[in-house]
């Protein structure tokens, strides 16, 4: 099966294979380290003394696209149709963080009602 595979080609694997692995794990690398440097800093872990977390639906803005995570799946016709025109899209008001976007970080929160 691999008989025709040079040295070359399997390097180039190897490197992509890596290099996917890398792209994955960057953001959990980059969030181990910025807890560090803000615990060494005498700061919040989770919020640097924002006091305030980006809601994970919305990602921070408070809006949602109407019709959940599949509304990107919509037929050519459709996107065609809107190509020109306004999206028929809507954005509605997130319900987990009520459209504001963020919450109360919970670990400053406990430090205040101490």
């Amino acid at each position: 099966m691999f008989e025709h595979i040079t040295a070359s080609e399997v390097a180039g694997y190897g490197v992509g294979t890596l290099l996917l692995c890398a792209t994955i794990s960057a953001p959990k690398i980059d969030a181990f380290i910025s807890s560090s440097q803000r615990s060494t800093l005498g700061m919040c872990k989770r919020c640097g003394d924002l006091r305030m977390i980006a809601c994970s639906s919305c990602n921070g803005f408070g809006l949602v696209k109407d019709g959940g995570p599949f509304n990107f799946i919509t037929p050519v016709s459709d996107r065609y149709q809107s190509f020109g025109s306004k999206s028929k899209l809507r954005s509605i008001g997130c319900t987990k963080c009520k459209a504001k976007g963020c919450f109360d970080c919970p670990e400053c929160s406990k430090l205040t009602q101490d």
